[in-house]
């Protein structure tokens, strides 16, 4: 589970003085970030001069140390620093004394006949837009041909938001440190570090229980343990019957997508609830799933109080409305897990506090960024981040919040949130979030907890984004989901002999 924690600029500095504290020496820490840089760059990239822009902090004392390795190794290296090498203080001091080459002012002149750049300018620590000498500096690398090599963020990216503060270097690799900062999952910022290589550099894991990180990389370890798992002994209730709601006439293959994609993620029932109007044209385009005719909010609720009913999705092609709005009400009053995607969000534009009052934990909220800015207007992704952003949501609502995009957040009311990053862009296409609704909703009719079963959902669908490849519609994403949850799960309990 460590390995797909992700820590905040400050949770990382938390961890280094917890290790110092514990009695790890800081220029220890130091020399060996440089070491990892130093190695990764060996591993990857025949011997070349070498431009290492160094800048006045700890970044700059891991670049270096890197630049002292490369020298010994033989690699031709110009080192410039953003700050005179007297005015460095700590640590970054120490490396500085301890490097025995020229240290050049900071110009684009140092990257004359470079093979390679490494970008040790400002790493997590810059809390401001890049401006002068450092702007020049870095638009100059990313104007040269040769490719850089970050230490720990791309100098000029928020490493907490994946912004980009005025201008970025743009890395062919970034070598990080313990663990990930948000800034490598998170887009912009994701895009421009190219590889990221995670080095121990000696913080010790006991750190994490003090620190009590809560963001993650979105990967099966964090809840495969969650997902249900037929045995021989199940039948069809036991995996729970999901209900999709559909829109009226003309508006029902957005929910009949987002059914399928519930029966193929385990759902043993999925039940379609249309308009009487629209009951032919649900009916005639399906099989395994089931078709009922409900009209209004009195006769979902009076379906729902069957309690074999485990889950519940209203939103695509449900239409914008007070009619919307009751059924959502229908469903928050039952016993059965809430799934609220598209027009189920946008419904409750003018009154989300009402749609707030009535959301349970383990309800599951699938805005994109327009549906989520209708809900939440006060909660700006530009000014927070779409991380905090998400968290905070997910607080106010009292729900799991799927915040969609190529970076999708998945984030919980108890603060814990995942970044989502096998998605390929393919998915940009009409219905696939329908899809991803329908998966959130076959998990969750399995019972699996509300936040794992959202995760998963986005995980899986990535997954089969990936399977399914350039081309991809909608309708491919539920059959290619077979071939993801045969690598995810073993084979069912073997009987008895």
């Amino acid at each position: 589970m460590t390995d797909l924690t992700i820590l905040s600029a400050s949770e990382m500095a938390r961890a280094d003085a917890l290790a110092v504290k514990s009695g790890v020496a800081s220029a220890s820490l130091m020399e060996k970030a440089g070491e990892g840089v130093a190695r990764v760059i060996f591993e990857t990239f025949e011997p070349r001069p070498a431009a290492v822009l160094c800048g006045p902090g700890n970044n700059g004392g891991d670049g270096f140390v890197a630049a002292r390795l490369l020298r010994q190794a033989g690699w031709p290296v110009r080192l410039g620093c953003l700050a005179d090498k007297s005015a460095l203080k700590g640590d970054a001091a120490l490396m500085a004394g301890l490097y025995d080459g020229p240290v050049e002012p900071l110009s684009p002149a140092l990257l004359d006949g470079a093979g390679l750049i490494v970008d040790a300018l400002f790493g997590s620590g810059l809390a401001r837009p890049v401006e002068g000498a450092a702007r020049a500096m870095i638009e100059a690398a990313n104007a040269h041909d040769a490719p850089a090599v970050a230490v720990d963020v791309p100098s000029g990216v928020n490493a907490d938001t994946g912004a980009i503060m005025g201008v970025a270097v743009k890395a062919a690799r970034t070598v990080t440190f313990f663990l990930k900062k948000p800034a490598h999952v998170l887009f912009p910022g994701r895009a421009l570090c190219g590889a990221v290589d995670v080095v121990d550099i000696g913080i010790p894991r006991a750190t994490l229980a003090d620190i009590n990180p809560h963001t993650y990389e979105n990967q099966s370890a964090l809840w495969a343990g969650a997902i249900p798992r037929p045995t021989f002994a199940s039948h069809k209730y036991d995996r729970g019957h999901a209900i999709a709601v559909s829109g009226g006439r003309l508006k029902t293959g957005a929910i009949r997508l987002a059914a399928r994609g519930a029966l193929r993620a385990g759902a043993g029932l999925v039940t379609i609830l249309t308009p009487s109007d629209a009951a032919d044209e649900n009916a005639s385009q399906l099989a395994a799933v089931m078709v009922r005719e409900a009209d209004d909010a009195a006769s979902i609720a009076k379906i729902l109080e069957d309690r074999r009913f485990t889950a519940a999705l209203i939103g695509p092609g449900a239409g914008v409305g007070a009619q919307t709005r009751g059924k959502v009400f229908a469903i928050l009053k039952s016993a059965a897990a809430a799934v609220l995607d598209a027009d189920a969000l946008t419904s409750f534009e003018d009154e989300p506090e009402a749609l707030f009052g009535a959301l349970r934990p383990g309800d599951v909220l699938t805005p994109h960024a327009g549906e989520f800015a209708r809900l939440f207007p006060d909660i700006g992704m530009l000014e927070c981040g779409k991380l905090e952003a998400a968290r905070r949501a997910s607080a106010r609502a009292n729900a799991v919040v799927v915040l969609k995009g190529a970076d999708t957040i998945i984030a919980a009311p108890d603060g814990r949130a995942a970044v989502n990053v096998n998605a390929p862009a393919d998915l940009a296409t009409a219905g696939a979030g329908d899809v991803l609704a329908g998966f959130a909703l076959g998990l969750r009719a399995q019972r699996a907890p509300a936040f794992e079963a959202a995760a998963a959902a986005v995980w899986i669908h990535g997954a089969c984004g990936r399977i399914a490849g350039p081309g991809l519609i909608s309708e491919d994403l539920p059959e290619a989901l077979p071939q993801v949850m045969r690598a995810l799960l073993a084979p069912p309990d073997a009987p008895s002999a």
